[in-house]
């Protein structure tokens, strides 16, 4: 029987463990009502049963947690990595793929655990803007709390929830390596929240500067990189198909 072992079952992981629940896999791990990462003994046990493992957990403190506590246990044939796309940092608009240098954004501790995934024979899925079901551009213009900033040129990559878990499901026979899961339209952020009005039925939000948005740090930051995400290597080496090819489609299948 296939078993995955998943650190971190939060939003992304427990959508990929459902769809492979579905699928009659068997699927433990830890967070999201699972084992305690700490519980070494349960966790221990958990990963000498699995025959695949994920990891979605992010680095702590400079250090990737599951690789520097666990990472002698891992000696499955197939375990993978969801990391960020933020290990490209900033090209100022320009795409990326696969064999873009990584590790010259802010994110270093992020580009350093994903070259280690890598070094350790992982398939490590980059990740750009997560959104799906309660966590979309749709909740925030309900909400009163989305923003319109004026900053011309400035693009994101996204993609759907469901979209990353049928990545990973492709990539259950496929070769180790890294895969950009992202949608096929980068844009700015300002056309999803424009969109997301329209789908809603509200005046979109005034266009205003970064500096009077009141933004907090983390979403400040968020501007501070600006990229466009190629998504071909995992189209033709996974055979991966987006069920949401661009924002339109899933903001419209959120509603």
């Amino acid at each position: 029987m296939k078993q995955l072992f998943v650190f971190g079952l939060g939003y992304t992981a427990s959508v990929i463990a459902r769809e492979l629940r579905e699928r009659g896999w068997t699927v433990t791990g830890t967070g999201g009502g699972g084992l305690p990462f700490d519980d070494e003994a349960r966790v221990r046990a958990g990963l000498a049963a699995a025959s695949h493992v994920l990891s979605s957990v992010p680095p702590a403190e400079g250090a990737d947690p599951v690789l520097a506590r666990y990472g002698e246990a891992l000696n499955h044939n197939w375990f993978g990595y969801l990391s960020s796309t933020g290990v490209y940092g900033d090209t100022a608009g320009a795409w990326v793929d696969e064999t873009a240098r990584t590790g010259g954004g802010r994110r270093s501790a992020r580009a350093e655990a994903d070259a280690e995934w890598l070094r350790r024979g992982a398939r490590v899925f980059r990740l750009p803007g997560i959104y799906g079901p309660g966590r979309s551009a749709l909740e925030r213009v309900r909400e009163g709390k989305a923003h319109r900033i004026d900053l011309p040129g400035q693009v994101f990559s996204r993609v759907h929830v469901d979209d990353i878990a049928s990545g990973v499901l492709a990539a259950l026979d496929a070769p180790t390596g890294a895969y950009n899961l992202s949608d096929d339209l980068p844009c700015s952020q300002n056309a999803v929240i424009e969109e997301a009005c329209r789908l809603v039925g509200v005046p979109m939000p005034p266009l205003q500067s970064l500096d009077k948005a009141g933004l907090s740090p983390a979403a400040r930051a968020f501007y501070a990189e600006n990229r466009r995400v190629a998504n071909g290597k995992a189209k033709r080496v996974l055979g991966w198909q987006l069920r949401h090819p661009t924002y339109r489609e899933g903001l419209r299948a959120l509603r």
